[in-house]
């Protein structure tokens, strides 16, 4: 499970791995996370999945993503 901490710090390129359904499913970081000075619990990060999917990791979804750990 990725932390609010760890949301903020993630760079262009990192890889996260979401465990739906039985599968997992590769998302990179599109961009740079936007944060909020009046509301410091909240962030947006630009993510993709392959070449059509496009979506945000937000303070609501951020217990759906795990960071890859390569080997």
């Amino acid at each position: 499970m990725l932390s609010l901490a760890e949301a903020k710090k993630l760079t262009y390129g990192t890889v996260l791995l979401v465990e739906a359904a039985g599968k997992g499913e590769r998302w990179k970081v599109n961009g740079m996370p936007k944060t909020w000075k009046r509301s410091p619990e909240r962030v947006r990060v630009p993510i993709k999945h392959g070449l059509y999917a496009y979506g945000y990791l937000t303070e609501d979804n951020l217990f759906l993503f795990t960071l890859l750990q390569e080997d």
